[in-house]
């Protein structure tokens, strides 16, 4: 057996069936051997970057790890924006990337490329394969190391010649993993843990803020239980929100800048805040300073380097989200929280959303709403970066279904292949990329993908003209400067979607929506539908 059989064999084990890549010949007897497994299908995207992102989208469905293949020098690098995406928003992956021969390392020849060194702040742990026979321990560590504590991408790097090496020892792939010094914290200090619960009892007007930590960590039906049985509410970062339905009486909505301002407003109102699995980052809490003096807080989440970070805790507390809500869910705590959820249900009562979107054309907010109400319940809904992201995470109906997006690194074009991941692993979920046109042409060569794989995946596409996050600071801080933000009336869409045999809709009136939705959805194959809206419309 050579490296790259051993590779197949390791993945396998891992109960791994589809990896997401692009070849080259750097990583040519890799795939030979993938070419005779039976058991894993290879997903040929357009672009490396988006073999990550698909793989990304895998497993936040999955919640496993999901491997991402490239070749070397150009067809690695490509691949660091997608790790980078993926750190960021703590996503376990395993990344293989093919490294030019072992004695010609270091020596600038023909598509070499440092990656340990360019990916160093953006994966977990990185490894250069020198031995084949290290292939089995290591391939095990890395599943292991992208799937525990905070999770996030590990990558492999093995030079070509590791690949077609025959090992010398019999193959023998590790059931355990004991790597000295990589010991996550998962039960939570008991004393800290006797704190917690202190100070939940003693609150009057207790709340919880959650982030995608909570489902990363499996978590949502725990944090859930908790929040009923003792009638505490809730409020969720972006990537946290899934956690409670928009309907349910204790979800008060997203915080922070581009959030709810009722949301905001019951956390300054306060006199608990549990902040779980959230880094709390300045899209969430802009001046963490002040909140710090005014409200109690509890900080739980699994990274220790994560906890006092941004926001100082008055109890921080460091383990798995599930184990500890679990023993919360054990602790009798008699609160009374009636009057604080009535006077939060007041503070949404009052609030008065002060924005005003153009009559011309279709209203943002009445789209997403629109169209998430529609969507099947347990549907996916993946949204890109930009202006769609915020009236996205803004308006999007949750029921039970996910709700994908990049929040730690903002990666425009992450919507289609993430939603290829989704639905590969998922084909019998409804699943829904909404993009703006900006983020489309960033990442429309993966219609190829959808179009080959008969992937029945329906994209929205959010049309203004412009790259409209970017338009909308120019006209606030640069006294409408537009500078290099405007797209005009290109591509052609409907000959896009022609040309990957698409069925396409358009609308550009609220009248409209409705009944173009319908068709939308109850399209049966991969479809394009371009919505079109006022470039002078806002966020906030």
């Amino acid at each position: 057996m050579n490296g790259a059989e051993a590779m197949v064999k390791c993945l396998e084990a891992e109960g791994i069936t589809r990896i997401f890549g692009y070849p080259g010949v750097a990583i040519a007897p890799f795939y030979e051997a993938v070419y005779h497994s039976d058991s894993i299908e290879h997903i040929l995207v357009r672009q490396e970057q988006a073999a990550g992102h698909a793989a990304n989208g895998y497993a936040r469905v999955s919640r496993k790890p999901a491997v991402c293949v490239t070749s070397s020098g150009p067809g690695a690098t490509n691949l660091i924006t997608a790790l980078a995406t993926a750190y960021a928003d703590s996503i376990p992956l395993v990344a293989i990337t093919g490294q030019v021969d072992s004695s010609l390392l270091g020596r600038d020849v023909f598509q070499e490329a440092d990656m340990r060194g360019s990916t160093e702040s953006f994966v977990k742990y990185s490894y250069l394969i020198k031995n084949a026979d290290e292939l089995p321990q290591i391939m095990k560590e890395a599943f292991y190391i992208a799937s525990t504590g905070r999770k996030g991408p590990v990558l492999i790097d093995i030079p070509c010649d590791v690949q077609m090496a025959n090992l010398k020892k019999p193959f023998s792939y590790p059931e355990e993993v004991n790597i000295r010094g990589y010991k996550p914290n998962t039960k939570g200090n008991n004393q800290q843990m006797n704190k917690v619960i202190a100070a939940i009892r003693k609150a009057k007007k207790p709340l919880l803020c959650v982030g995608g930590g909570v489902i990363l960590g499996n978590s949502e039906d725990c944090v859930r239980s908790f929040c009923e049985k003792n009638q505490v509410p809730l409020v969720s970062t972006m990537m946290g929100i899934g956690v409670l339905p928009k309907a349910h009486p204790l979800y008060f909505g997203m915080l922070g800048n581009n959030g709810k301002p009722y949301a905001n407003r019951a956390v300054a109102a306060s006199d608990l805040l549990i902040i779980v699995g959230a880094r709390i980052a300045d899209r969430a809490v802009p001046k963490p300073e002040s909140l710090e003096r005014q409200v109690n807080i509890i900080h739980i989440d699994i990274d220790t380097a994560e906890i006092g970070k941004n926001l100082g805790p008055t109890i921080p507390l460091v383990g798995d989200v599930k184990d500890i809500f679990e023993r919360l869910l054990a602790e009798d705590f008699d609160l009374d929280t009636s009057g604080w959820i009535a006077a939060l249900e007041e503070i949404k009562r009052n609030t008065v959303d002060h924005r005003v979107f153009s009559d011309r054309l279709v209203n943002p907010m009445l789209l997403v709403q629109r169209l998430s109400e529609k969507m099947d319940d347990n549907a996916i809904y993946v949204a890109d970066v930009g202006q769609n992201q915020l009236w996205s995470a803004d308006n999007y109906v949750m029921k039970n279904g996910r709700f994908l997006t990049t929040g730690g690194m903002g990666t425009m074009g992450y919507s289609i292949p993430a939603a290829i991941g989704a639905k590969i692993c998922m084909p019998n979920l409804q699943t829904v990329a909404v993009c703006g046109d900006g983020a489309f042409q960033m990442s429309m060569y993966e219609l190829g993908t959808i179009a080959v794989n008969r992937l029945p995946v329906k994209i929205l596409i959010v049309k203004n003209e412009f790259l409209g996050l970017v338009r909308e600071h120019q006209e606030k801080v640069y006294d409408s400067h537009y500078s290099g933000v405007r797209l005009y009336d290109y591509p052609r869409y409907d000959k896009i979607a022609d040309a990957y045999d698409m069925d396409y809709f358009t609308c550009n009136t609220n009248e409209a929506l409705e009944e173009t939705l319908d068709r939308f959805l109850a399209c049966k194959g991969a479809c394009l539908m371009v919505c079109e809206v006022d470039s002078a419309n806002n966020t906030k």
